[in-house]
């Protein structure tokens, strides 16, 4: 059988979350919740463990220096490695990852690293830092009443502490024995270049990771005389859209972006729509505006939007059309834990 041991902090009124995570094959009882995949199929054999693990910030409101935390039973499965006592964890293939500003988005990447991770053999090591007041630090992401407020570019000096705050929390990781770190949050990868400012460790781009596995599916153009189309749903058209349209061009995708009505009228009422419990609406809406750019001859749609995660069933052929980046995000991240040079030792 398949167990997984999970560290999870509790939120404390100045200090992030922080959750550990390591996947064994080690057998264990203890009651858990099921892992799902992708595309929400249970993995019975899979269970989590889950208990607490306090971080305290100091006065001044900063992240601890990492201090080892694993309990006796979560040492005991770890595989040999050089030890750290200054280390959460010590293996040479841990992933550091920064939450996004959505704590739900953050554990669907989760449940995404884990799934792909028991498909290559088991899931790394990882350690989190989720902090649950970003989406107040960013209150443009709240704005949802116009197209208009959507291309409003940010200006990066009014947002310097939270890219300062996000560049802390990577250095965290990265004390905290972090190999590789990821951010899986549409919207902070605005920031991403910032953000990795001094890091001398991989710090994956969930644009290129989709931009790269659909230049890996040598994907064919559906009209003659045209190049590949790849379209881009997101709520926010001039910050998380650009994100990925960049990372498209740059290996050779046109890009298709939903027009000026499809934004008023269908995904931005979709947002909405998901913001006040109207999942079947938000699903209809979604629909639409994915037949819409599919009818412009493109080949498939990237869903960058936090909001419209998980709402087309399994089974609904339109999910087959659309490219998840957070799935491309965890792919990436399992095939570089488990590349020759990051196996564990």
């Amino acid at each position: 059988m398949l167990d997984g041991a999970m560290k999870m902090s509790f939120h404390t009124l100045h200090s992030p979350p922080v959750l550990l995570g390591l996947v064994t094959k080690n057998r264990a009882y203890f009651g858990a919740r099921r892992i799902r995949s992708p595309n929400h199929h249970h993995l019975p054999s899979l269970t989590v463990q889950v208990s607490s693990v306090l971080v305290q910030t100091d006065e001044s409101g900063n992240l601890p220096e990492p201090i080892k935390v694993l309990s006796s039973e979560l040492v005991n499965q770890r595989p040999r490695c050089t030890q750290n006592s200054d280390q959460l964890l010590s293996q040479p293939n841990t992933i550091g990852i920064i939450g996004g500003v959505s704590a739900f988005s953050t554990l669907i990447f989760l449940e995404k690293l884990v799934w792909w991770g028991i498909r290559a053999g088991g899931c790394p090591p990882f350690v989190v830092c989720s902090d649950s007041s970003l989406r107040m630090k960013l209150p443009i992401l709240n704005s949802f009443h116009s197209f208009n407020a959507h291309m409003v570019q940010i200006p990066s000096s009014k947002f310097g502490p939270v890219v300062e705050s996000l560049r802390q929390k990577r250095v965290f990781l990265e004390q905290s024995g972090a190999r590789c770190i990821v951010m899986p949050c549409h919207v902070l990868h605005v920031w991403q270049g910032e953000i990795s400012e001094g890091c001398s460790l991989p710090f994956l781009h969930a644009g290129e990771c989709v931009a790269k596995e659909l230049l890996e599916a040598k994907l064919k153009p559906l009209e003659v005389g045209n190049g590949v189309r790849i379209g881009v749903l997101a709520s926010n058209e001039s910050l998380v859209a650009g994100i990925y349209q960049e990372k498209l061009q740059n290996e050779g995708f046109e890009v298709v972006l939903p027009d000026r009505a499809t934004m008023e009228h269908v995904v931005i009422p979709a947002v909405e729509a998901v913001k006040r419990g109207d999942k079947k609406g938000a699903r209809n809406l979604m629909k639409i505006a994915v037949q819409i750019l599919l009818m412009r001859a493109v080949n498939t749609v990237v869903i960058a939007c936090d909001e419209m995660q998980g709402l087309l069933p399994h089974n609904d052929p339109l999910l087959h059309k659309c490219t998840d980046p957070m799935d491309a995000l965890a792919r990436s991240t399992i095939r570089w834990a488990n590349s020759d040079a990051n196996m564990q030792i």
